[in-house]
């Protein structure tokens, strides 16, 4: 049994808040400069190099890549061989996101009350997710969710009748009726299967997966390569501005379900889709 103070993980996080906002993923870089490359409209490859010039600025200048520096998502992995000493774990991550956005000058952007709102002042509490998983590691994965993009995710409870062609169109449906607010070109996480709450649980946690991985299962991969060229035809383009760049990629993430649902939700990442990832 391995032992870790969870001193280590509030030191990771607190680092890994500043970097996520401030050094965009090296996936998203590069699926953005190919975008750049493809675009043959003036006036959205236009937007792409205002785009590009704004991350290669953020980098140099260690500047946030976006002033909405998002509401801290925090995914642990934490080994069943790993003992955790030195406190409570969730303190632990709070009092890092605390750190990180006071030492990382980010905007503090989460209210105490969903209705009656007052700013919290330090970014928290974080929204943290847990898993158990094999091994003695502990994998802190850090995704800044900005709300321009988490407004237009959507959930929808699908029925098996509705079939592969009722997720397709929800799916559409919903980038279409996002438009130009989640700034595209946009990332889409889908989430399909489950329950309510797991399916956008789902949907979430496929925005942290890299551009260039595909979904294992071949068959949910060509979803995702079709999904990517139909939204990519739908000409809301970089900013709204129309063109071929509405999406960077879909990413979609499944689990087993009940004999009368088909859950299927929607979670849209802007093209700051931000994820910075350790393992300790």
């Amino acid at each position: 049994m391995r032992e870790l103070d969870v001193s280590v993980i509030r030191d990771t996080v607190a680092r890994l808040c500043i970097e996520a906002n401030t050094h965009l993923p090296e996936d998203v870089k590069t699926a953005i400069l190919e975008f750049q490359q493809k675009e043959d409209y003036c006036l959205a490859r236009g937007v792409l190099d205002n785009i590009v010039e704004n991350f290669h600025i953020a980098e140099t200048e260690e500047v946030p890549i976006c002033q909405d520096t998002g509401m801290a998502c925090v995914f642990l992995e934490i080994g069943q061989d790993v003992h955790l000493v030195g406190g409570d774990l969730y303190d632990a991550v709070n009092e890092g996101v605390r750190r990180g956005y006071r030492d990382g000058y980010l905007r503090k952007s989460v209210v105490a009350d969903p209705i009656r709102r007052g700013n919290t002042g330090d970014n928290t509490p974080a929204m943290i997710y847990t898993d158990i998983v094999p091994g003695e590691n502990v994998t802190v994965t850090v995704g800044p969710k900005g709300f321009g993009s988490e407004n237009m995710s959507a959930i929808k409870m699908l029925k098996p009748s509705d079939g592969l062609e009722g997720v397709r169109k929800f799916i559409l449906d919903t980038v279409e009726k996002a438009g130009p607010n989640p700034c595209p070109p946009m990332v889409v996480g889908v989430g399909i299967g489950g329950t309510f709450d797991k399916a956008a649980f789902l949907a979430k946690k496929a925005l942290m997966r890299p551009l260039d991985e595909r979904n294992p299962d071949p068959y949910y991969a060509e979803l995702e390569r079709e999904l990517l060229e139909k939204i990519n035809l739908l000409g809301i383009g970089p900013q709204g501005f129309g063109g071929r760049t509405t999406a960077l990629g879909v990413s979609i993430e499944v689990l087993p379900t009940h004999i009368a649902g088909m859950p299927c939700a929607v979670n849209i990442g802007c093209h700051v889709t931000r994820h910075k990832r350790e393992v300790l």
